[in-house]
């Protein structure tokens, strides 16, 4: 296989140095699964175990588990429609307390689901993601809202457990406050406190008179008003049962309340862990809140006395202003549940759901006879765990358009699904952007629809801390360093340092510290008197992480990641642009505590791969991140000219691409497999994915990489795959852009393209499609797969092998035979000749019907795959079906008028038009270009990003390297200046053949240029004679000047360029100073209306007449993208097809072989005109009218005369309404007769014109 020549090196733009490499994309995926593989499941079985008998007589323990092997590889199971599963196997251990007997017993639990390695699940055959869940975190919340009466902000608090009853606490405008037990009635909140021991009202008022001390709002005291007389006039014993009857009877109205009764009940509410529980990160939660002096350990589950008495000291001080109210919508309340604890959660319902079961079978079975066995029925855990893998709104069907699209399915955080939000219930404040999702949720990408703000995507360095809340990291800033002599050195002093024994000042303020001071400063350290611990230096940016959580991060003051630093890491400038909450500062560096480890830690990796993303408007830059997850693979990927260096980690995470596990020497490579020998002699193959159908149908198909002989390093790409190229992300192609309007046709964002984009491939896709049919048993006896089909001729069959299924790699069109398949049909009478028949040759000439798998209307291609599974293979197969056969086409789709383009920046279009090569726009070389699209697109969606691509990609395809631009870190408009400069002398220089000699006449022009030659040369590399250099090391200096990327070496190259282009126009550049060099350039660019060579722009010459246009238009190299919007599966066309069973009106729609709707409306329309018959047409034949419609088509096909239109369908349908509202309602024709609406006879009806335009139903369309 000849692969192209490796792509040229990339040159990075960016300024800030990496300190910290991205972390794995699918590590939240992974980690979260294997943590409930490991942990999670443990728990599970802990917290059911044991499970008593109603009687106490028997116990059963779950002891430990362990998972098998998978029956099926991941590939198997998507081929099979199987479940890529693992049984689990539990040891369970049954005790008989009656008789002290122990049985163990192994019991399988069930298939288990099993992450693949690239984080998805194989349920049926089709790949699926579970999507993690941003939800409320459990603990206490507490909110000011006005009250509707007095608009005095009151409290409002939550106290949200992981699972029981939730406890909401309201303040009244009478100072009153209530608690609510799980939304049922308000209750005083002294008479739960004095329900669960404080019970005087000496004591309660004692407890809170420390927060409860303003005299005109006494919240104890009204609060205690408010309770019955009995609750306050007993002892304690006789309060504390009052009011626990109280509490019961408010909760339990129509139970007996009894003091037993309403003690378990309180008890089971909020202190028994089975029935209440906080979870450690409600646990952590509440402890971080509450501030106690002697907070609960984190196993503390369920809650104390203490916690109740804290949460109603806050709220009586957030009413009161002293504590701040809660931000619900703030990242440090809201935590993710990742697809383990998900899975945990529904595991748990499984279990105990088995739990009452088995508690059933314990109080129906024989204790001697039982067995751990017979009593655990598994069903319903299997049942759960198919229920959320099948069923559950965060378990979604992968989107595999291309590799971001899977990327971006697994970081996806979703506010929506079980116990979380609804969006017909989200409002405003939680779908919008916090300040608390700086670095953890990304601002920008979000979908458009109704699901705006609640669906979200991790940013690229957030991270899942074991509570579930999302971390990311931050640089520390060293203000203050320990006073040791190893640590000291290097640093520099922000305070004067003095020996406090002598006074002496041993180093002034501003001093670097060397290793003799650091001695003399450290020797401090152990003075008697006061010693000197730490000392202050001048804050430094080190490369130390801490990875930090929303709330935590709220205390400290931030820098940009972009902030200024010296080769020191000390901040330049005495303000640093600085944010400390949600406030954005200008700091002075000794009050920063940390730095943002790189500017593209804010976004997500669909974001981090739009260059230029801090020119584009972020209405755009949303778009451009959602429509790059449709970008369809092409046939030959392209990398962009202008990357984000985001690219390589993107292909290798996605898990499309093929990486070396170990180091070893290739020493196969083909197009199915790589083969790699270790050092130590082993061998791996890595076999390639051919042709593969995605979840979309776009088509996965790896190609190796790496070339026999080649030794490669562990994690190296071998294999790319659809859209990779080299292991980068390779969505789409580079092509020359003009921004100009060309005959109307790019209005309205349309798009022009030139018909050798078409030619060469550049959009071509392939898709890929499944059919399959069954071969089930039925009443009349098996249907079977034959290529004795009748009334077919032998040319239909031509494709078929002898068992009637289509070869590999057959060109099929609509309706073709792709698998043959005849049904029995009902004994019908026979005729006396069939009855002959049937005696001479007896079984064959019994009915059969043709229901052969055809290829539908609209698709055609190349079958690639052909699968057959069947009973006598033993392949698992649903009941009643024996043979199942699956056939795939591949079809390859040239870009075409109606397709959807679009580039990374959210510019998006449809194409109006394939434009002729020669009549494309051409520069003035005679390079046309591939693509027009609108300047007016770009004003007024302020994405202007598309524009420095353009022109950053045109100097870099000139000068033959490709670029990374980092977000918020790429180049600045001074350095695409620059890159243009280069540009334009490089192909200036290559023009001129006679720089290899020195003109013989001294032409001026000449001598100019040679001179500008040796002056870049010498500025970059020294003296250097430009003459005595080959053509290729010529090119290779100048290329490699691309390297100085300073401001000097920019504005060098755009002086020297801007004078060899006046000269070269015949502009006396002698006298010219340097500093006018730019103002005459643009002034004369104006005169003779031609571009300079920096800004960007080109003359070109209109292809139909070869004539220049007026202006100067941007030329460019920009990345375009083809979407999974393509008209191929848009468009659509009727003549005859399905009709409704009712109304016998045709179908609507493409997928049911529908028609356009011809509607009130369009009615009227044709009433204006007066257009009698057609409308006649329309409503009749060419609807729902029977018997005219048959008729219509016969007399069409013979050439008669088309007869009269009958009654139409529906009107007999609204007649037998009527009729059967006990309507006597009869229709009469002209003279007054009756017609009486009897069934159409069926023998009227033609059967032999091929088409169910009679509308009799039958199983093809």
């Amino acid at each position: 296989m000849v692969r192209p020549a490796a792509p040229p090196p990339r040159v990075s733009y960016a300024r800030i140095p990496d300190v910290l490499a991205m972390p794995n994309m699918i590590e939240m995926q992974i980690s979260s699964f294997k943590w409930f593989q490991e942990k999670g499941l443990r728990a599970l079985f802990d917290e059911i175990s044991p499970i008593q008998s109603f009687n106490k007589d028997m116990e059963l323990y779950f002891l430990d588990y362990s998972f098998g092997e998978p029956k099926y590889s991941v590939q198997e199971c998507r081929n099979r429609d199987a479940t890529y599963a693992v049984p689990l196997k539990v040891n369970v251990r049954l005790l008989n307390k009656a008789t002290g007997e122990v049985k163990d017993q192994e019991i399988f639990m069930g298939d288990f689901p099993l992450m693949t390695e690239n984080g998805t699940f194989v349920i049926n055959g089709a790949e699926r993601v579970v999507v993690s869940q941003l939800v409320r975190s459990p603990g206490a919340y507490f909110t000011l809202e006005p009250d509707q009466a007095t608009g005095r902000l009151l409290c409002f608090g939550k106290l949200i457990p992981n699972r029981g009853a939730w406890l909401e606490f309201e303040t009244s405008n009478k100072d009153v406050i209530y608690v609510k037990v799980d939304r049922k009635r308000k209750i005083p909140i002294t008479t739960l406190l004095r329900a669960i021991g404080f019970a005087t009202d000496d004591e309660l008022q004692s407890m809170f008179a420390e927060v409860d001390n303003q005299p005109e709002h006494p919240y104890i005291v009204r609060t205690m008003e408010k309770e019955p007389p009995e609750l306050r006039t007993g002892t304690t014993a006789e309060n504390q049962k009052a009011a626990l009857l109280e509490f019961y009877r408010r909760l339990r109205p129509g139970d007996p309340s009894t003091e037993e009764n309403a003690r378990e009940f309180m008890e089971n509410l909020f202190f028994r862990p089975r029935r209440y529980d906080l979870g450690v990160v409600g646990r952590y939660k509440l402890n971080k809140r509450l501030k106690l002096e002697n907070p609960p350990s984190l196993d503390t589950l369920i809650l104390t006395k203490d916690d109740l008495v804290r949460i109603v000291e806050l709220c009586i001080q957030v009413n009161n202003g002293v504590e701040p109210p809660d931000d619900i919508d703030h990242l440090g309340n809201r935590r993710i549940r990742a697809v383990g604890e998900l899975i945990q959660n529904q595991f748990r319902i499984g279990l105990l759901r088995m739990e009452r079961l088995v508690r059933e079978r314990m109080s129906i079975q024989d204790p001697d006879q039982a067995t751990p066995a017979l009593l655990v029925n598994i069903r319903p855990v299997v049942g759960a765990m198919r229920e959320f893998f099948g069923g559950s709104q965060l378990s979604q069907f992968m989107d595999q358009t291309n590799p971001l699209a899977e990327l971006t399915h697994k970081r996806r955080l979703s506010a929506l699904g079980p116990g979380g939000l609804s969006r017909e219930r989200a409002g405003f404040d939680v779908r919008d952007v916090h300040h608390s999702h700086y670095g953890r949720i990304c601002p920008i990408e979000t979908p458009e629809g109704p699901n705006i703000g609640l669906i979200g995507s991790l940013a690229t360095y957030g991270r899942i801390n074991p509570y579930g809340f999302i971390e990311t990291p931050y640089r520390k800033v060293i203000k203050v360093v320990p006073n040791k002599a190893d640590v000291l050195v290097g640093h520099t002093l922000r305070e004067d340092i003095v020996d406090p024994t002598t006074g002496e000042v041993i180093a002034h303020k501003g001093m670097e510290i060397d290793a003799d001071l650091a001695q003399r400063i450290a020797a401090l350290a152990a003075n008697e008197t006061s010693p000197r611990l730490e000392v202050k230096v001048v804050p430094v940016v080190s490369n130390e992480i801490e990875e930090m959580s929303a709330d935590r991060e709220e205390q400290f003051v931030i820098a940009q990641a972009n902030a200024p630093l010296d080769e020191k890491n000390h901040f330049v400038g005495d303000r640093v642009s600085v944010r400390h909450g949600k406030k954005f500062l200008l700091e002075p560096p000794e009050r920063v505590d940390y730095m943002d480890v790189s500017p593209k830690q804010i976004v997500s990796v669909a974001t981090a791969l739009i260059p230029f993303l801090e020119h584009d408007d972020a209405n755009r830059a949303l778009m451009g991140s959602n429509m790059q997850r449709q970008a369809v693979p092409l046939l030959k990927p392209e990398a962009p000219i202008v990357a984000t260096g985001v690219e390589a980690q993107t292909a290798r995470d996605s898990g499309q691409v093929v990486l070396a596990k170990k180091a070893g020497r290739v020493i196969e490579s083909t197009s199915t497999q790589i083969v790699v020998e270790s050092a130590d002699g082993e061998r791996i193959v890595y076999p390639l994915q051919k042709y593969l159908r995605s979840n979309q149908g776009t088509c996965i198909n790896q190609y190796p990489s790496v070339d026999k002989g080649q030794w490669v390093m562990p994690g190296d790409v071998l294999a790319d795959s659809s859209s990779t190229e080299n292991g980068e992300l390779a969505l789409g192609q580079n092509v020359v852009v003009a921004f100009m309007s060309w005959e109307g046709g790019n209005y309205e964002d349309a798009i022009l393209i030139s018909e050798q984009l078409v030619r060469d491939d550049k959009f071509t896709s392939i898709h890929i499609e499944k059919h399959e049919v069954e071969a089930r048993d039925t009443k009349l006896g098996p249907e079977e797969i034959t290529r004795d089909i009748p009334n077919v001729s032998e040319d239909s069959l031509r494709n078929l092998d002898e068992n009637g299924i289509i070869r590999l790699g057959a060109e099929v069109n609509p309706g073709d035979i792709l698998v043959g398949k005849i049904t029995p049909k009902g004994e019908t009478e026979l005729t006396a000749e069939e009855k002959l028949l049937r005696a001479i040759f007896g079984e064959k000439a019994r009915e059969v019907k043709d229901s052969s798998l055809r290829v539908p209307h609209g698709e055609k291609g190349k079958v690639v795959d052909i699968r057959v599974f069947s009973r006598e293979n033993r392949d698992d197969l649903p009941p009643g079906v024996n043979t199942l056969v699956r056939v795939s086409i591949a079809q390859k789709r040239k870009i075409s008028e109606g397709d959807k383009m679009a580039g990374r920046h959210g510019n998006k279009g449809v194409i109006s038009k394939v434009l002729a090569i020669e009549d494309m726009p051409y520069l003035a070389d005679g390079t046309p270009v591939d693509i027009l699209l609108s300047p007016l697109g770009v004003p007024a969606r302020m994405n202007v990003g598309q524009l420095l691509e353009t022109h950053l990609g045109w100097a870099a395809q000139r000068l033959g390297f490709r670029v990374t631009s980092p977000v918020f870190d790429g180049p600045s408009e001074r350095d695409i200046e620059g890159a243009l400069a280069r540009a334009w002398l490089l192909e200036s220089i290559r023009n001129r053949d006679y720089l290899r000699s020195p003109s013989e006449d001294g032409d001026p022009q000449e001598d100019m240029v040679y001179d500008v030659l040796r002056q870049w040369m010498e500025w970059g590399n020294g003296p250097v004679d430009p003459l005595a250099m080959s053509d290729e090391e010529l090119d290779d200096k100048i290329k490699k000047m691309d390297t100085l990327k300073s401001a000097e070496a920019n504005h060098q190259a755009v002086l020297l360029c801007l004078k060899a282009w006046l000269a070269e126009n015949g502009y006396d550049i002698t006298t010219l100073d340097d500093s006018q060099v730019e103002e005459v350039a643009a002034t004369m660019s104006l005169d003779w209306g031609l571009p300079t060579p920096i800004c960007g722009k080109a003359t070109l010459y209109d292809g139909r007449t070869g004539l220049p246009f007026d202006r100067p238009v941007t030329v460019g190299n920009i990345y375009i993208m083809k979407l999974a919007h393509l008209v191929e599966d848009k468009i659509h066309a009727r003549s005859t097809g399905p009709y409704s069973l009712v109304t016998q009106q045709p179908l609507g729609g493409k997928a049911q072989f529908g028609g356009q709707r011809f509607g009130e409306m369009e009615v009227w329309a044709l009433e204006a005109y007066g257009a009698a018959h057609i409308l006649q047409e329309m409503l009749t034949v060419k609807s729902d009218d029977v018997m005219g419609r048959v008729k219509t088509y016969e007399s069409i096909v013979k050439g008669e005369e088309i007869l009269e239109p009958g009654v139409p369908e529906s009107f007999k349908v609204l007649v037998k309404e009527l009729q059967s509202l006990g309507l006597s309602v009869e229709v009469l024709n002209e003279d007054e007769e009756a017609i009486k609406f009897v069934e159409d006879s069926s023998d009227e009806m033609p059967l032999d014109l091929g088409i169910n335009i009679e509308g009799r139903e039958t199983d093809e369309i």
